[in-house]
């Protein structure tokens, strides 16, 4: 019997047991809500074999290394910046030098994982949430007696990205040129998003290790004589999770941020450079036939199985497998294997699957899209994805539901260092658009 099948039937071997009553008021304990809702109604994490693992950390870590290179690149090569679709703003604010080369400390690669395939959708290369969340999740499955029950037959290994994660972020502080020891830290994000909890459970776990933190909205920020306060105090390294398009639409309140950053007065994790490889568009850029020169023979060889084929939606000519096509055409032509989406949105804001929606629907995408060209737009292959069959705690009690599984796994200064899984019913697989969080095990047959 495989580790899900052996899962389930512990599952409906204890109907004795309230499982949904007993998992709510775990994660309530933990602090594991997404503003007023739980993160997981699902009683099983996902599973993982160590070939899985092995395979994703090559390629994740590998797409890490190209974030930051054409980052790099693209501060040298300006049409780089034209075919990422950065804003003035955004090219404005990547101008600033931070001070250290790192420009992604924290991102995540979001995928979809197979027995035969490893697909990445898109990089979080800016602010990837989620990393204390995993870790409570997978903390609060590890204590379970049903996970004890399971570990008879199997060998469960969980993740604890926070520590890595606090370890990169003090590196880039190193980096930088910071000699405190340890370095004072805030976690910067508006007072009012839903991740506040997460915060919360960083700001813990990084006092637990020795790093005094606090949590402060942008607009408590103070930047007096050449000091960053957070709530009164010096700050030497800010976590930064507010975004860069808040950073850019409410630039009064994220003042004291900005004018540290650019004099140097603070080391700012992820850097104002992020964009350059946070933008959909960066896959446009390695898939792009004509900068394959960019790249070795190996990296090619990985984007062409890993990164599906991406374009930025505009008049004209592109090359595809090698030959010259008028693009608007062929994104017509190509409905069913096409998504369209913005270049630099969240939470599955804006998008256009191709196979879900009718010829007319996808011509007013395509029109949307050539109608903002300067915001950026972009089409993408159509990607394989993965579904599984998970217990859920519904409204009507316990039921087995077939759930959509997309698998993002952190990468810490290019390190793998655990993974966001997030399950949806539809299309769609994020926690912002309402799908729900599971904490991912590596399992193998106890011999």
């Amino acid at each position: 019997m495989n580790a899900i099948d052996y899962w389930h039937e512990l599952v409906q071997q204890d109907t004795g047991t309230d499982w949904c009553g007993s998992l709510a008021e775990r994660l309530r304990a933990r602090r594991l809500t997404f503003g007023d809702r739980l993160l997981c109604p699902f009683l099983r994490p996902f599973f993982l074999d160590p070939a899985d693992v092995a395979r994703v950390t090559d390629a994740a870590e590998t797409l890490w290394q190209l974030g930051e290179r054409i980052a790099a690149r693209a501060l040298e090569d300006r049409s780089l910046l034209d075919a990422l679709a950065l804003s003035a703003d955004e090219i404005r604010l990547a101008d600033v030098d931070p001070g250290y080369a790192t420009t992604s400390t924290a991102a995540r690669a979001d995928a979809f994982i197979l027995p035969d395939s490893l697909q990445f959708a898109e990089y979080n290369a800016e602010s990837p949430a989620g990393a204390g969340y995993s870790q409570g999740l997978a903390e609060t499955f590890d204590e379970t007696p049903l996970m004890a029950r399971f570990r008879q037959r199997f060998d469960a290994r969980m993740y604890r990205p926070v520590e890595p994660l606090l370890d990169a972020l003090v590196a880039s502080y190193r980096e930088w040129g910071g000699t405190a020891s340890p370095p004072a830290m805030a976690i910067v994000d508006w007072r009012e998003v839903p991740t506040w909890s997460e915060f919360e459970l960083l700001r813990d776990a990084f006092v637990a290790r020795g790093v005094p933190t606090t949590i402060c909205d942008p607009r408590e920020l103070r930047f007096e004589a050449g000091v960053l306060r957070a709530n009164g105090q010096p700050i030497d390294l800010v976590y930064r999770r507010v975004l860069i398009n808040d950073i850019v639409s409410r630039p009064d309140e994220c003042r004291a941020l900005v004018d540290a950053y650019a004099r140097r007065a603070v080391c700012v994790a992820n850097s104002l450079r992020c964009k350059i490889p946070h933008k959909k568009a960066f896959f446009a850029v390695l898939t792009d036939e004509a900068r394959a020169g960019l790249f070795s023979a190996r990296e090619r060889d990985l984007i062409a199985r890993h990164v599906p084929w991406t374009v930025l939606v505009r008049e004209g000519r592109i090359v595809r497998r090698g030959e010259r096509v008028d693009l608007v055409p062929y994104l017509r032509a190509h409905r069913e294997t096409l998504v369209i989406k913005p270049n630099d949105e969240y939470g599955g804001t804006g998008v256009t699957l191709g196979w879900e929606t009718d010829a007319a629907a996808w011509d007013r995408a395509i029109a949307r899209a050539l109608g903002e060209a300067p915001r950026g737009w972009v089409a993408q292959e159509r990607i394989a994805i993965r579904r599984e069959k998970f217990p859920v705690c519904g409204s009507a009690g316990l039921e087995v539901r077939d759930m959509l599984v997309d698998f993002a796994p952190y990468l810490f200064r290019g390190r793998l260092a655990g993974f966001l899984t997030r399950l949806s019913a539809t299309g769609l697989a994020n926690v912002t658009s309402g799908g729900g969080q599971v904490p991912a095990f590596v399992v193998s047959a106890v011999h």
